[in-house]
């Protein structure tokens, strides 16, 4: 039989504080450095970073964080900072099975054929964002159609929660659909807001649209 353990096991126990992973970090490299641009160091322990790096999502804070290799697998288990930080993961699919209505599109107000969605826990609710000369601008129409989307397609309710999205673009024939990680979108979003020029864009940046595209469907493949 296994030995019950004693009042003094169960009180060291009961008297362990809870880690911070974030507050372990920091102390280890000496607290944070002074702040170069994001990119170039890692937004948790400071250490130098290279252009390929890997993404957190604050998840309170609704913002991404450029992280060293080291960081970021300290979250991708879903308890590790007690959901305040997520890993955001590396996996591409296509949905070629997507369906959508163009008055389902048009009730969710996007001025451009250019869209993502994806679910924020702390709000509890579907958040839709489109690319535009500004940055990436939230839809604030009623999002109650996109629920029916997502209650009919079991691919959309596997997405992890604040960290992968539904990206679509509209076409003549109907919808483009990739479930991607949250940084592909605001890369496309940097994307638009660089090169978008007058009132329709210009031929540069929808080729650069098409372009980053092309790769979304190259990495799905894989």
């Amino acid at each position: 039989m296994r030995p019950s353990p004693t009042l003094r096991s169960l009180a060291q126990k009961k008297q362990r504080p809870t880690v911070d992973p974030v507050a372990v970090l920091r102390e280890f490299t000496g607290g944070v450095r002074e702040q170069a641009a994001p990119g170039e160091q890692c937004e948790m322990c400071a250490v130098p970073i290279g252009p390929e790096h890997s993404h957190l999502a604050d998840v309170p804070g609704h913002r991404l964080l450029c992280t060293c290799r080291a960081c970021y697998l300290l979250f991708t288990e879903g308890g590790a900072s007690h959901g305040h930080y997520r890993a955001v993961p590396d996996r591409y699919q296509s949905n070629p099975d997507f369906t959508l209505s163009p008055a389902q599109w048009d009730a969710m107000g996007f001025p451009v054929n250019l869209a993502f969605l994806f679910y924020q826990s702390d709000q509890s609710r579907y958040v839709a964002f489109y690319p535009s000369p500004g940055g990436a601008t939230e839809s604030l129409l009623d999002l109650a159609g996109w629920d029916e989307v997502v209650a009919g397609d079991p691919r959309l309710q596997e997405l992890v929660p604040d960290v992968e999205a539904v990206l679509l673009r509209r076409l003549d024939d109907g919808f483009a659909c990739y479930l991607v990680p949250i940084d592909a979108c605001y890369e496309l979003v940097g994307l638009v807001r660089q090169y978008w020029e007058g009132f329709a864009g210009g031929e540069d940046v929808w080729q650069r649209i098409d372009d980053f595209f092309a790769r979304i469907q190259e990495r799905s493949r894989g």
